[in-house]
């Protein structure tokens, strides 16, 4: 309404001053010619008459130009800058008006584009730092950080350079797909130790500072013949330059990123790089930094994990002569057979794979640390080779009393011949008792050894052997420690001479068990525990009837597993690594539900878990550093495997693949000595017992 009704006055206005002008002459002419008044006033109305459209038109035109100024205005305050610009105008305050308004326009359009453009940029570099922060891979990392400073800075081509343990620069990436140049470039002379500040790069670095070079083929300050001959045989040419330093948190430069030719965005013709694109070419270049240190800090991490792991369990192959390398064996059988798990298609193992790097670091960490409760099983336990070993084998003290027997023998021989008696039957007595003596501990030793099946009647004569008496004349509480006294501080003490039995179970051979945590009913272990920590009888021992471990001492062994789980589940373990538990304590169960020490059963082991049980399984049957046993041969070994296959201990697709993939022999040709590599027909063994 305010509009129209201003428009109508200005129109009006302007023909009541056309008018008004024309009118005020006419008293002038009729003065001056000597007109009639009615010719005055016809040539008045005539002149109204013309020069009124002209006026009206002038008004016009002027107000078309305000409109079309007043739309675009509208326009732009909508941040559109499409609107039509209006023609000149012959009013000069009008054209001036316009140019006016045309040199704002530009100026807003020009202010807005460059808002825009650094708009884009800041949320290219808030989408950056999420990215880099999420980024795992480094070869990933380092192809995002360089393109995205190239789309950042506009420029052709850019070259990532990487700082070395040996005080160089290397090429790490370049955006270009030409080949990386093999040399290093050196930040220090070797010779003199001086600064190499020659090239743009390693001034970047060695100052910490960011490079602008206008013109490549005019610079002076630096030597830029390696650019300029490489333009000379690849025909690309270099104009402008810009290398930025990549320094985490103001720390010690870790890189150079260095972009070639801006481009500018309308032309797309080659620039200098402005100002501006530099700090925002710098924030990225701080954020790259952060995220390169922090992932290199994260792999030194994971290197040192994974050394410390390896380190743990070549501890643990050494504590022990006879177990050699099992813990480093076992991991690199469970990777074979999860590689080849990995690529089956068909059957009940197609859905079984490992996705990422992160999950088979997971499996092979689980493998390494299968054994890492060992580190609590003491030795003595572990290498017990005859059954009265502890620290040492105590047949020498079952020796020495057999010693003592026969001396006695022959002293009663001699105080015999002396008082009188026939000195051919004390001697035919004498070497009676010896034949009988000798005859005993070589029993005695035999049963020692553990390699025979200690039937009952075996037991038995054991038994009458260790009733023969002998007298003690020293007090066998001397130079005991805390320990070994107090074991024995509540039985009575025997008067001097002592007799005692050849072979005994004392009071002082136990070792009393006390409540640990590792029995905490949170953890589901599901196994029987003997009622004593030991148990160093030597009747109790001897009698073993199988091997040469006790119950006790066999299930310290078998406690490894659970000290391993318990060690491994009370861990702070990350996401990533929540399943080494499983995988490293899990090896000792069996499908049937019957293993330990939880129990588990088909339904409750992985894939992963049943690859573990039979690379366990697999290197000890093979072993040829076992104290107890014999070097099994590859065929035996296979057969053995395929025993547990039959009785479902194992599982049978796992087994047939490990056959068919040609495992064994692979494996034996590596680890296993050469008369223990026989023929091993594969087909008789992919074919399961009838039951």
């Amino acid at each position: 309404m305010t509009t129209a009704f201003f428009k109508f006055r200005l129109k009006n206005w302007s023909v009541v001053l056309t008018a008004f002008f024309v009118l005020q002459l006419l008293p002038i002419l009729a003065l001056t010619f000597g007109l009639p008044a009615t010719t005055v006033l016809m040539l008045s109305v005539v002149v109204l008459l013309c020069t009124l459209p002209l006026a009206l038109n002038g008004m016009d035109s002027i107000n078309r130009t305000i409109e079309r100024l007043a739309e675009d205005t509208r326009l732009i305050r909508e941040m559109d800058f499409s609107g039509e610009q209006p023609k000149a105008s012959m009013f000069y305050e009008v054209d001036s008006l316009n140019r006016n308004h045309s040199s704002m326009k530009a100026a807003l359009q020009h202010q807005t584009r460059t808002l825009q453009e650094t708009q884009l940029k800041l949320a290219s570099l808030v989408e950056n730092g999420l990215l880099l922060s999420s980024e795992r891979d480094h070869e990933a990392l380092l192809r995002h950080i360089l393109m995205q400073g190239k789309q950042i800075c506009n420029a052709q081509a850019a070259t990532m350079y990487l700082k070395t343990e040996h005080d160089t620069l290397r090429f790490a990436l370049r955006s270009m797909d030409d080949d990386l140049p093999a040399s290093e470039i050196v930040l220090h002379d070797p010779v003199s130790g001086l600064p190499n500040e020659r090239h743009v790069s390693t001034y970047t670095a060695l100052h910490n500072q960011a490079v602008v070079i206008d013109d490549v083929y005019t610079e002076t300050r630096f030597d830029l013949s390696g650019t300029r001959h490489f333009d000379t045989q690849s025909g690309y040419r270099t104009v402008s330059m810009l290398s930025v330093p990549l320094a985490p948190r103001q720390g010690e430069v870790i890189g150079v990123l260095q972009f070639m030719n801006a481009l500018d965005p309308l032309t797309g013709e080659v620039v200098a790089f402005s100002p501006q694109v530099l700090s925002y070419v710098g924030a990225l270049a701080s954020q790259a930094a952060i995220a390169l240190d922090n992932h290199n800090l994260i792999d030194a991490q994971k290197a040192l994990i994974d050394a410390m792991i390896e380190i743990l369990a070549g501890a643990i192959d050494a504590k022990s002569p006879y177990t050699g390398a099992h813990c480093e064996r076992v991991p690199e059988l469970a990777l074979m057979l999860a590689e080849e798990a990995c690529k089956v298609s068909h059957g009940p193992l197609a859905e079984f794979s490992f996705n990422s790097a992160d999950e088979w670091r997971e499996f092979r960490i689980g493998a390494w640390l299968h054994d890492c409760g060992k580190i609590t099983t003491p030795e003595h336990v572990v290498d017990k080779a005859t059954k009265l070993e502890t620290i040492y084998n105590r047949i020498h003290e079952v020796r020495m009393r057999f010693e003592v027997l026969l001396r006695d023998a022959h002293i009663a021989c001699l105080q015999a011949i002396r008082d009188g008696v026939d000195e051919d039957g004390a001697r035919a007595e004498y070497q009676r008792v010896l034949v009988q003596l000798q005859d005993e501990f070589a029993y005695v030793a035999e049963c020692n050894i553990g390699s025979e099946l200690m039937a009952p009647e075996r037991i038995e004569r054991l038994q009458h052997i260790g009733q023969r008496p002998w007298l003690r004349h020293f007090d066998d509480r001397l130079g005991l420690s805390q320990a070994e006294l107090h074991r024995v501080e509540h039985l009575p003490i025997a008067e001097l001479p002592a007799q005692e039995s050849l072979l005994a179970d004392k009071a002082q051979h136990i070792f009393p068990r006390t409540a640990g945590r590792e029995f905490d009913a949170k953890y589901g272990f599901k196994v029987t525990v003997p009622e004593h920590l030991y148990n160093y009888g030597e009747l109790y021992n001897l009698s073993v009837s199988r091997g040469t471990l006790t119950e006790e001492e066999r299930f310290k062994i078998n406690e490894h597993i659970i000290q391993t789980i318990m060690m491994l589940e009370n861990l702070p373990l990350p996401r990533n690594l929540k399943r080494v538990p499983e995988y490293a304590g899990t090896h000792h169960e069996n499908l049937l539900g019957t293993g330990y020490p939880r129990q588990l059963d088909k339904d409750k082991l992985s894939i992963p878990a049943r690859i573990m049980a039979i690379a366990d399984v697999f290197e000890a049957l093979t072993a040829s550093d076992r104290p107890y046993k014999k070097a099994k041969t590859l065929s035996e070994s296979v057969r053995i495997l395929a025993n547990l296959r039959d009785k479902g201990h194992i599982d049978a697709d796992l087994f047939a693949l490990f056959l068919q993939s040609g495992m064994p022999l692979r494996y034996a040709k590596k680890h296993l000595q050469v008369e223990q590599i026989d023929e091993v027909d594969i087909e008789a063994f992919l074919k399961p017992a009838v039951v």
